[in-house]
């Protein structure tokens, strides 16, 4: 796939440049109000006990803090933080290698957590339970099982597909937050804040193109906010004026709701080619020659955030915004069943 301004995955070199604007505590935090609220009551319980945090997980699109708020916990906690992946554990002697170098108090953070193999998940279970490892030694009739004590440690996982973990690895955390796209306000306080740290002069009509065209995700906003900075710094003075963004962004294919090239298109080939759907993913993905994870990750969540897709047993269907977007007239039979009835 062609790389995409808007991808919420960055290039490693902006990976860094991201850590660096990363807020370290709760109160550096912009946006997630209610979630940073019940945390907050968390991390206070917890000093009060002199306890460990409880198991967070947390879920939602890419983007949007996952990874943030595990480090702002560990500052908050003043404990260590271990960060791994799930595709990144493939035996069960990974993991163990990993707790068993754990502190008392220390966070584990598993990216991509329903990606862990089941194998991996048997150790993790009495990790999380009661603290303890369980390692078999030897083989056949001789072996032996050994259970390892394990220093009280917390577990923060993050996923973008809370369906695809296991039940019994959902219900062993004690705290479960959804993450949701940023509002308008904390976006244009979020792009602002980047551009002190990142010493760019911006107006606050600057602000306001960048971050409405930031589809509610701080990291995407954050790649835009440096997109933007590269285009007034070569064609102008460097200052980042409400024209000098809507010029860089209009290069970059970007238009005023944020949607680039792939999302318009989504929209275009299900109105177009597909009578407004329902159409199954499959055929969305095999007709734009994309993979179906990228439509359903990467496409989707920001379209049925805007109100322009609708997903129904029988696939997916374009609604009237879309078409009002992309200018095509909207038809009275839109209502009544398409001709590609394939679900996904």
């Amino acid at each position: 796939m062609t790389e995409r301004a808007i991808s919420p995955q960055g290039r490693p070199e902006e990976v860094v440049v991201d850590a660096a604007l990363r807020p370290r505590t709760l109160d550096e935090m912009l946006g997630q109000d209610r979630l940073r609220e019940n945390l907050r009551i968390l991390i206070d319980a917890a000093r009060a006990r002199k306890e460990p945090l409880d198991h967070v997980l947390f879920y939602g699109p890419p983007g949007l803090g996952k990874t943030t708020l595990a480090h702002a916990l560990s500052n908050e906690m003043g404990v260590g933080l271990k960060v791994t992946a799930g595709p990144a554990i493939e035996r069960a002697g990974d993991l163990a290698a990993i707790l068993t170098n754990l502190r008392a108090g220390d966070i584990l953070f598993i990216d991509e957590v329903h990606r862990l193999g089941r194998a991996v998940e048997e150790v993790l279970y009495p990790a999380m339970e009661d603290f303890a490892l369980d390692i078999v030694i030897g083989k056949g009739p001789s072996a032996r099982n050994i259970r390892l004590k394990l220093p009280r440690f917390t577990l923060v996982g993050a996923t973008t597909r809370l369906a695809l973990m296991t039940a019994p690895l959902r219900a062993r955390f004690g705290a479960v937050y959804r993450f949701d796209f940023y509002e308008l306000d904390a976006m244009e306080a979020i792009v602002g804040r980047a551009a002190r740290l990142l010493q760019a002069p911006i107006t606050p009509d600057g602000v306001t193109e960048v971050a409405r065209r930031g589809r509610g995700t701080p990291r995407v906003a954050l790649r835009l906010l440096r997109r933007v900075r590269d285009y007034a710094q070569v064609r102008s003075d460097g200052i980042i004026n409400q024209q000098m963004a809507h010029e860089a962004l209009a290069l970059l294919e970007i238009d005023e709701l944020g949607l680039d090239a792939l999302d318009r298109q989504v929209i275009g080939r299900i109105i177009r080619d597909f009578r407004g759907g329902p159409v199954g993913l499959e055929t969305i993905a095999a007709s734009l020659s994309e993979e179906p994870d990228t439509i359903m990750d990467v496409v989707e969540p920001y379209l049925l955030q805007l109100g322009f897709l609708d997903r129904t047993p029988r696939g997916r269907v374009a609604t009237r915004r879309a078409y009002e977007h992309m200018g095509e007239p909207y038809p009275e039979s839109a209502e009544q069943p398409g001709l590609f009835q394939e679900g996904k």
